[in-house]
């Protein structure tokens, strides 16, 4: 039968891309326009082989085999078959297991049952050799293509190579119109001027290698349209009191001088900057304000604990869910699927979106924003149950990536701030949003029990 078939290992296409664009061969160091790279596939498989196409056979490994969001956008394109072998990390490095398998049995079942007669192979693996072999003895013509190597030797099987029809090198012209190399991560850039607080935290650097705690927090002058308590004069500055209590606490009993290793110096994290101007907990022990009690959420429902929590009108802020009807969640997934990348930041500027633009009162919006650097628990659990969908688990231990939840809150936060802005500006009032700080990342909660 006159048709053509293209299988397509992702791993090696993309990641020999990303070393033709970036130097390395990291996926997360390029960014990829799917529909545009399938187009491509498909006008050179055609031309080359002088027959239409049958189907496209997209090849990939994902953590547990659970879709990421480019798989879930390919699957829907037409012509478009995803297989998805698993991904697992060992010694620090991701590795793909039982796509090759896939493709082998993909191959030689084609072949077997002459449902093509032109295969076009984008792979470099040695281990699809005996498929390929098994595939021209059915009389299929096999066609192998390479990307161009960044050293400009081959990145592929000599013997794939030997024996294989007819071989391609898709060079970086043909590369660069769908696959460009992503700008260096940095900061985050400010949309407005009008809050410099809030510019000043998104543009701020990730955190590295400060935990929370574990670096000293510079004193912040407060802002300029909020009021200072007189009882604020007289006492000590938060910095110092903080070092003195972490002085106290590292010397111990006997007296011996803190750890020499501990860094004094580093970015604050956000529960460090969260923290700045708000009244300290009350210890355990020290009594706890009537009535006030932390929410949490889980699948099994509400759980009451016994630390302070949030204000009735914070509590009653709704969640996502409330607000979405069940045409709404239908088009919220097909736009996740088509349109939302998955990229962190994105994802959280996403649900803060729909969010507001569902809302019944503009009053939520000023009630979120004096909250501002801490969103409610209830609805900073549904958003990162949110993210999750996207493949932002770090599988180990179900958490969310610090920098990957940084992310997403900043991106949270950047959404709201536009409104929010443009409201203060008209009514010259800012209120406890002005504060600078983060998104305060509960470090020891996993998604499900946000």
């Amino acid at each position: 039968m006159d048709r053509c078939v293209v299988l397509v290992d992702a791993g090696y296409l993309l990641g020999a891309a990303a070393s033709l664009l970036a130097g390395e061969p990291m996926r997360s160091q390029i960014s990829v326009d799917h529909a545009a790279l399938i187009r491509g596939l498909r006008e050179r498989a055609e031309a080359d082989t002088g027959c239409d196409l049958l189907r496209i056979y997209w090849f990939d490994g994902a953590p547990d085999r659970v879709p990421q969001p480019e798989h879930r956008r390919l699957r829907v394109m037409p012509r478009v078959t995803v297989r998805l072998g698993a991904l697992t990390r060992s010694d620090g490095r991701w590795a793909q297991k039982g796509v090759d398998a896939a493709m082998h049995a993909e191959l030689t079942e084609l072949a077997r049952n002459r449902a093509c007669s032109d295969i076009v192979l984008v792979t470099g693996d040695g281990d699809l050799l005996p498929g390929l072999m098994s595939a021209k003895e059915h009389g299929v013509a096999v066609h192998l293509w390479a990307v161009q190597a960044a050293d400009g030797d081959y990145n592929q099987s000599e013997d794939l190579v030997a024996e294989a029809d007819e071989r391609r090198v898709l060079d970086r012209s043909w590369i660069t119109e769908a696959v460009r190399a992503t700008e260096p991560s940095g900061a985050y850039p400010p949309r407005s001027a009008s809050r410099p607080e809030i510019a000043a935290i998104l543009s701020a650097p990730l955190p590295e290698s400060a935990k929370n705690g574990s670096a000293p927090v510079p004193p912040v002058p407060p802002h300029p349209a909020a009021p200072v308590p007189p009882s604020a004069a007289s006492a000590p500055p938060a910095s110092e009191t903080a070092d003195d209590a972490a002085a106290a606490e590292a010397e111990g009993e006997e007296g011996e001088p803190a750890d020499s290793g501990r860094s004094t110096t580093g970015v604050p994290t956000p529960k460090d900057l969260a923290g700045l101007g708000r009244p300290a907990p009350p210890q355990p022990g020290h009594g706890t304000p009537p009535g006030a009690t932390l929410r949490w959420s889980s699948e099994r429902g509400w759980v009451e604990r016994g630390t302070p929590g949030e204000s009735q009108e914070v509590a009653a802020l709704p969640m996502l869910a409330q607000l979405t009807t069940a045409e709404q969640r239908w088009a919220d997934r097909e736009e996740d699927i088509t349109a939302v990348s998955g990229d962190p930041f994105e994802v959280g500027q996403v649900f803060a979106r729909r969010w507001q633009e569902r809302l019944s009162s503009p009053g939520h919006v000023q009630i979120l924003a004096r909250e501002y650097p801490r969103i409610p628990h209830r609805i900073d659990g549904e958003l990162l149950r949110y993210a999750a969908r996207f493949g932002l688990l770090a599988h180990k231990d179900d958490q969310i990536d610090e920098h990957d939840r940084y992310a997403i809150r900043a991106g949270f936060w950047r959404e709201v701030d536009a409104p929010v802005a443009g409201q203060t500006g008209q009514t010259g009032q800012t209120g406890q949003a002005g504060q600078p700080g983060q998104t305060v990342p509960d470090e020891d909660a996993s998604v499900a029990e946000q």
